[in-house]
């Protein structure tokens, strides 16, 4: 928000008042009750600025002008966050977020927690873990972030935004957010001109404007995605600013497996070693949780922390692997640390990894197989991993089959795997005893469900949730060619 522009404005009402303008004295009298049945004459001659300044301030949504000043004169680096989706629900949906993972949320989201509810301040993880945490605790921490003493003032102006003509000159960092969303290169560098600290600024969730624009800039393509980001980069954003849960702009790059981009940010200084989610959530560990291998091995070039037996697997380095063995199936203690990261985002249920050994090796196993890492199934397999282990959402097998990794599911299947396992797999809203097929079928990958259906999987198996088989998977997600293919075998 820019002040000068508040004040500015504040002026112009008060010339108005003054002069005996209708609409300036309509809006005087509709947010400032003092003045509602003060005839007009009085009103002009005893009209101050600080009135004025008020009603400026009410119509932006706050409850004072101090307040609409304290919040527009936000240093640079201040760590309030700056409203950037003019939508109540996704707010709320983001309070809801923090209320159900608190109990398994990483340092950086407790530490949201300890910073803005003032109950919290100077509590340990596990007291804030422990300590009765309601809605309304939730609430008050996204309105404090935001610079609101309460929920209501956020709502109010948030609302006032959604409904404005002008929220894109109330709201900068809004403008900008809108700006990289419609692709609009122009209008950021002219934000960026007028507003320098734009860049240092941060959004709901302590997102800055340049993670949000590695979120987007697989969505512009990747040559638009570049360019924002040198664009931040050259008006002075921080390449390692974490938001809310650590998260960087390397994290979101591996995330959405951007290659380019990811290049450009290690290249910028990028740190390859920051955790996000948890212990362990270092970029590259954000990439092969989705099995994306080639930007996997970019970033293992660089660094290959923390160096545990998922991170050997899911890169396929065996003289990484075998330091994480002593003798043939003895893990070490580096073999199995560093595994609180387990999903990306809250979509995925809550889990709380161990150190058992059979649970790190079967996860090993899965990660290998997401990045299609066969070369390592052996000897995962002989140190003792299981063939149909679900560790945590997805078997081998199906995570072969979501990455579409053919090779992998041969290997597998001829070694043991079975293929018309019922497991899980993502949400519980939809990934309830599914198959390996199911979910082929779903992500369209037709020639992995060819494979399936040469090696025995049977297209009629119905999954727990919603009693689809693998043609009502295909259908439901638009795979049409799937759908077609799995129809003609009658």
């Amino acid at each position: 928000m820019n002040l000068e522009q508040q004040k500015k404005q504040a002026r112009e009402l008060l010339q108005a008042v003054r002069a005996g303008r209708i609409d300036a004295l309509v809006r005087l009298r509709s947010q400032y009750p003092r003045w509602a049945n003060t005839e007009d004459a009085t009103v002009r001659q005893e009209v101050a600025l600080h009135d004025a300044q008020f009603v400026i301030a009410r119509e932006q949504g706050f409850a004072s002008w101090t307040k609409l000043k304290s919040y527009a004169e936000a240093s640079p680096r201040a760590r309030h966050s700056h409203l950037f989706v003019a939508d109540m629900q996704w707010i709320t949906d983001r309070v809801h977020g923090l209320l159900r993972t608190r109990q398994s949320a990483g340092p950086a989201a407790l530490e949201q927690i300890r910073e803005w509810h003032p109950r919290f301040s100077g509590c340990s993880d596990e007291e804030i873990r422990q300590a009765p945490f309601t809605e309304g605790d939730a609430q008050l921490v996204y309105a404090r972030e935001h610079a609101f003493d309460t929920w209501d003032d956020l709502v109010r102006r948030v609302n006032l935004l959604a409904s404005a003509s002008n929220a894109k000159a109330a709201e900068p960092f809004l403008a900008a957010f809108r700006a990289l969303e419609s692709g609009d290169i122009a209008a950021l560098k002219l934000l960026l001109r007028d507003r320098p600290q734009l860049a240092q600024e941060r959004g709901t969730n302590g997102n800055s404007l340049l993670n949000l624009a590695v979120s987007i800039g697989g969505k512009s393509g990747p040559d638009l995605g570049l360019a924002f980001i040198e664009t931040l980069l050259e008006a002075g954003a921080d390449v390692n600013e974490p938001n809310d849960r650590g998260w960087t702009p390397l994290h979101q790059a591996a995330y959405s497996n951007q290659f380019a981009i990811a290049a450009a940010l290690i290249k910028s200084g990028a740190d390859l070693e920051a955790e996000a989610h948890g212990s362990g959530g270092t970029p590259l560990i954000v990439g092969l949780f989705w099995g994306h291998r080639e930007l996997a091995d970019l970033l293992g070039r660089y660094s290959v922390a923390p160096g545990n037996l998922r991170a050997a697997a899911g890169l396929g380095d065996k003289e990484l692997l075998e330091k994480c063995f002593r003798g043939e199936k003895t893990l070490t203690f580096e073999a199995c640390a560093a595994r609180g990261f387990y999903r990306p985002h809250r979509g995925f249920p809550d889990w709380h990894p161990s150190a058992d050994p059979q649970e790190v090796l079967d996860e090993a196993l899965i990660w290998a197989c997401k990045s299609g890492r066969t070369n390592v199934l052996p000897r995962l397999v002989r140190a003792g991993a299981c063939l149909d282990a679900d560790p945590y959402r997805g078997t081998p097998l199906i995570w072969a089959a979501v990455c579409n990794r053919p090779e992998t599911a041969e290997w597998l299947i001829d070694h043991g795997a079975t293929i018309n396992r019922k497991a899980t797999f993502g949400g519980l809203t939809h990934g309830q005893g599914v198959t390996a097929l199911h979910m082929a079928s779903q992500y369209g990958h037709l020639s992995m469900v060819q494979l399936l259906i040469q090696r025995g999987a049977d297209p009629k198996i119905t999954d727990d949730l919603y009693y689809g088989d693998a043609e009502a998977a295909a259908n439901y997600f638009g795979q049409i060619a799937v759908r077609n293919y799995l129809r003609s075998l009658g």
